[in-house]
C-alpha cells in the first residue's frame, strides 16, 4: 500500500505539502498541486479515513434516529440531509426507534460511543427523560419535527397548517367535522394538530361531537378503525373528517368506500403529510405538503454549522407548508 511518504518523494515534494493537498488546508501553489494531484491519481492512493479522523477529531459520520424507516416521510427526509451532508463528505448512519421512545435514548448513547460528529433526531416525543439525555451529548445536535427549549429545532407550523385545512373544509360548507389524530404524547401531530383543529371549531361557532374526535395511531388500518368509530358511535354523521397524516385519512377513505359511502359527495376527507400516494388514489387526496426534503436540507445545514463553528445557540427553524385541495373534498 502506497504512503504520504511515497507520495512526497514521487512529486519532489515533503509530506506536509502532501497533507495540505490532500486535506485542502494551507496554502500550495496550483503548479505543485497539480503535480501532486497527478502522483495521486497515477499511484491510485486513497487516505487512511481513520488517519484522517485521528488528525481532524472528526469521523464525517452524522447519526439520524428516524421514528419508522419504512415511511415516505422518513424517506423523504433522509434524502435532503444527504442533499447537504454528501457535498461536504459526510456520510449518514441511520437509526431505526420504531416509534418506541426508550429506543431513542439508547440511539444516541451508541451513536455518541460510536463518535459521530453530530446527531439529526427525528422525534415522536419530548419526554423529560429523552430532552435530559440530549442535554448531556456535548455534540452538535438537530431536533427535527418537535421543538425543545435549550436545543436547535427544525419543525413544521402543525398548529397553523391544521387550522388552514379546518378553514377550507368550513368554507366548503362543511359544519360538521370529524377529527382522527394521535397520541398527544406526541406534541407535533398529537397535540398542536387537535388544538388546531379545536380552536378552529370553536371560532367557528362549530359543534363537536365527542365521538368525532378519535385518536388512532401511524398507520392506515388505525384510520380504517377510526373512521368506523366515529359512524358507529355518532348520533350526528359528520359531513367531513380530517385525519392528522395522509396513512389515517387513506385508512379512513378505504372504509368509507366499504361502508358505499361517496367521496366527497357524502364524506369528505382531508389529510396532512403532502405524501405521493395522496396524488394516485382515488379520488385524490386533499393535504398538507409540510416540505419534508426542505426539513432534512436545514436540519443538516445547522448541524454542519453547529459543527464548523463550534455553535451550540438555540435555533429555531420553521418550514413552510403548501395546502394541496384536490378531489377528496
Amino acid at each position: 500500500m502506497i504512503t504520504i511518504k511515497e507520495i512526497a518523494e514521487r512529486a519532489n515534494v515533503s509530506r506536509t505539502t502532501v497533507s495540505r493537498v490532500l486535506n485542502n488546508s494551507g496554502y500550495v501553489s496550483e503548479e505543485v498541486k497539480k503535480r501532486v494531484l497527478k502522483v495521486i491519481e497515477e499511484t491510485g492512493y486513497v487516505p487512511s479515513e481513520n488517519a484522517k479522523s485521528l488528525r481532524t477529531k472528526k469521523t464525517k459520520v452524522i447519526g439520524v434516529i428516524l421514528p419508522k424507516i419504512s415511511t415516505e416521510t422518513s424517506s423523504r427526509l433522509v434524502n435532503g440531509i444527504d442533499e447537504v451532508l454528501a457535498k461536504e463528505g459526510y456520510q449518514i448512519l441511520l437509526a431505526n426507534s420504531k416509534l418506541i421512545p426508550k429506543k431513542e435514548i439508547e440511539f444516541l448513547r451508541l451513536l455518541k460511543s460510536r463518535h459521530v460528529d453530530g446527531i439529526i433526531l427525528s422525534a415522536t416525543n419530548t419526554n423529560q427523560p429523552l430532552v435530559e439525555e440530549i442535554y448531556q451529548l456535548k455534540i452538535p445536535f438537530v431536533m427535527v419535527g418537535q421543538h425543545v427549549s435549550g436545543l436547535s429545532n427544525v419543525v413544521f407550523d402543525d398548529y397553523h397548517a391544521t387550522k388552514d385545512m379546518v378553514n377550507l373544509l368550513i368554507k366548503k360548507g362543511h359544519q360538521h367535522i370529524a377529527f382522527i389524530g394521535v397520541d398527544e404524547k406526541d406534541r407535533a401531530v398529537g397535540y398542536l394538530r387537535k388544538s388546531g383543529y379545536l380552536d378552529s371549531m370553536k371560532e367557528g361557532n362549530l359543534p363537536i361531537e365527542e365521538s368525532w374526535v378519535q385518536k388512532g395511531i401511524f398507520d392506515m388500518e388505525s384510520g380504517n378503525d377510526c373512521m368506523k368509530a366515529i359512524l358507529k358511535l355518532s348520533h350526528k354523521k359528520p359531513t367531513a373528517v380530517l385525519a392528522v397524516t395522509d396513512r389515517l385519512a387513506i385508512g379512513a377513505m378505504q372504509y368509507l368506500k366499504q361502508a358505499g359511502l361517496s367521496i366527497p359527495d357524502d364524506i369528505a376527507v382531508a389529510g396532512m403529510g403532502g405524501s405521493e400516494l395522496s396524488m394516485f388514489i382515488s379520488p385524490s387526496l386533499t393535504t398538507i405538503d409540510f416540505s419534508i426534503e426542505e426539513a432534512g436540507r436545514e436540519a443538516a445545514s445547522l448541524l454542519l454549522e453547529k459543527i464548523n463553528r463550534g455553535n451550540y445557540h438555540e435555533v429555531t427553524r420553521t418550514i413552510k407548508y403548501r395546502l394541496l385541495e384536490r378531489g377528496s373534498i
